[in-house]
């Protein structure tokens, strides 16, 4: 088949990219590098089943001219830790409407990249597809991201109500592993491990004691394809995370790097960053997900445990760090 992805340059998209072309669809990246890095896509520029467009998807006529079977929607401005929620919220809005558009105009799938971060401040533990979506305040911009994705999810089933779009909505839980981006916007994984490399202090915000479920990107994409394919993912909404029993502390964490990469002997160096530091911020205390329906319906088992998934990290950013320090890589672009 064929496929465009949004964000293809960046972690999750490249990572897809790579299993799509091996199993010999024919891939069209788009990405503006915001996030992304041109090393993500290095490997896939001989590849005649690769296609790649740099452009920015706020401007409708970069799609107008390409075909494709299914369109995965990866392409998305993060959390406003340290930045003005507007372009979040604007932003996120325009490329939604121009990629539903595009797969109306020509019957595409739209396979939409929601988050974890949905479920907000809900207390009832794990979270299943149709737990209740609990925001903060309006004056607390971190939720801006959480609720721009809100809107798309609506928005995309409303669409769909009203024009028949077909579509998936997956919700990621802390994808991670090679490619991810080496600062916060790659997770607090990545900048543990880029601390550690450098002999710096690993800085947590808050308390430490907030919980995640982080999933190993070959899981991430194993989910992606189900949703991209299986037949029963049409018009549905799923999680796609690691087992319920992986949530682990951001101090836990923390610390379990710091011993993959340094040995049980030495005291892990921390020190805790308070949320006043962002200004007027808010975080999720835990974050679990329910994986049951996606498991049930496409047949998704997640094959890496937490360990074994942040080796792999540690391997990848450890390469990709030295050729950085040789120029190999120019980060960020």
């Amino acid at each position: 088949m064929k496929i465009i992805i949004t964000g293809a340059a960046g972690f999750i998209g490249s990572n897809l990219t790579k299993k799509l072309l091996a199993d010999h669809h024919e891939v069209i990246g788009i990405d503006n590098f915001s996030y992304g890095n041109r090393y993500n896509i290095s490997p896939f520029s001989e590849n005649k089943l690769y296609s790649f467009i740099e452009a920015d998807l706020v401007d409708p006529s970069v799609l107008k001219n390409l075909h494709a079977d299914i369109i995965v929607h990866l392409a998305s401005q993060k959390i406003p830790r340290y930045t003005n929620a507007y372009k979040t919220l604007e932003e996120n809005g325009v490329l939604l409407k121009n990629i539903i558009k595009k797969c109306l105009d020509d019957k595409i799938k739209l396979v939409f990249a929601s988050t974890s971060d949905v479920y907000g401040k809900n207390k009832d533990i794990p979270f299943h597809e149709g737990s209740d979506l609990v925001m903060g305040a309006t004056t607390v911009k971190r939720w801006a991201y959480a609720l721009s994705k809100m809107y798309a999810e609506q928005f995309i089933i409303a669409t769909n109500e009203e024009f028949g779009l077909e579509y998936t909505i997956m919700r990621f839980f802390g994808s991670y592993g090679p490619n991810q981006n080496t600062t916060w916007w790659g997770g607090p994984q990545s900048v543990f491990i880029q601390n550690i490399l450098e002999g710096k202090t690993l800085e947590i915000h808050g308390d430490g004691l907030q919980t995640r479920t982080f999933t190993y990107v070959d899981d991430t994409v194993q989910g992606i394809m189900k949703c991209m394919f299986h037949p029963a993912s049409k018009n549905e909404i799923f999680n796609i995370a690691s087992e319920p029993d992986e949530e682990v502390t951001i101090k836990d964490l923390a610390e379990t790097i710091w011993r993959l990469m340094k040995g049980g002997d030495q005291k892990t160096d921390l020190k805790l960053i308070p949320y006043s530091t962002f200004g007027n911020y808010e975080d999720v205390r835990r974050r679990v997900p329910s994986i049951d329906k996606i498991k049930k319906m496409l047949g998704y088992i997640p094959a890496f445990h937490l360990e074994k998934g942040l080796e792999e990290a540690i391997r990848w950013q450890k390469e990709f760090n030295e050729l950085t320090k040789k120029g190999i890589i120019e980060t960020g672009k």
